[in-house]
């Protein structure tokens, strides 16, 4: 009897709802398919590599014009992160905690190329500045944010041992330093520079390390279900890393005043 009650109490509720206008089952998809949006392995992993780039087209230009408002541009983010996970529906979870985790990221460089850019030696103190609170909040429902900026401070660490291995730390005061119609060429002959048996070799150890270092983080997400999402992202962090880094080498050696560095 209570089988039947219940297919007949489904039968009129889905008859109710189609006098409505409303198809029970087309409903039901897209509430699958919208709360999927985000949680969706492929996607959170475009995501990620988006909110990675994002700094790079955007704050480049800016923290060179005005590096205050770059910074207090900081508050925005981390504001937008608190209101989806505040106020918005539960699927934009993921986009606030990431959001958080993006505005780490962005204050760090903004510190550090807006005021301390000839001092590649601060590069990674100062990019660490949400350390503790990162390391506090992996455990957290914070912890794709921390993921996040965790994977990509990481990326920074290995960026200062490629610098600092192909002599390039020694050679970026000067770049930096430099008038603005010479600083190209000094960015050329230091890209030049990488282009010689040892830099290359160090710069494909280090990239393999990366490689195998998100592999492996990517094979955690199969592994461990529960932090899934945060080793993804952790993993498409770090490879976009390596892809951004070789790209401003490329555009280094091929239109120096286009890498977004001078």
């Amino acid at each position: 009897m209570s089988s039947s009650s219940s297919k007949t109490t489904s039968f009129f509720e889905a008859t109710d709802l189609f006098k409505k206008g409303v198809n029970p089952l087309t409903r039901e998809d897209s509430q699958k398919a919208s709360e999927a949006l985000l949680s969706n392995p492929r996607t959170l992993q475009l995501l990620t590599s988006a909110l990675v780039v994002f700094p790079v087209l955007l704050q480049a230009p800016w923290v060179r014009l005005h590096p205050s408002s770059a910074c207090l541009f900081t508050l925005a983010i981390f504001g937008l992160g608190i209101s989806l996970i505040q106020f918005g529906k539960e699927k934009w979870h993921n986009a606030g905690s990431l959001a958080i985790g993006v505005s780490g990221s962005w204050l760090g460089g903004c510190l550090f190329w807006g005021w301390l850019r000839a001092f590649p030696i601060w590069h990674l103190p100062v990019e660490a500045i949400a350390l503790p609170l990162a390391i506090w909040g992996i455990r957290t429902q914070w912890k794709l944010g921390s993921s996040f900026y965790l994977s990509c401070l990481l990326g920074t660490a290995f960026t200062d041992l490629s610098m600092l291995l192909t002599g390039v730390m020694d050679r970026w005061p000067n770049v930096v330093n430099a008038e603005i119609n010479q600083a190209p060429q000094l960015l050329r002959e230091t890209a030049d520079q990488l282009m010689h048996p040892q830099p290359i070799l160090a710069l494909i150890l280090v990239g393999v390390v990366i490689v195998l270092l998100s592999s492996f983080m990517q094979e955690k997400a199969f592994l461990d279900q529960e932090n899934r999402n945060a080793w993804l992202i952790a993993s498409s962090a770090l490879k976009t890393t390596l892809w951004i880094d070789g790209l401003f080498l490329i555009t280094a050696l091929i239109q120096p005043g286009l890498s977004g560095l001078i």
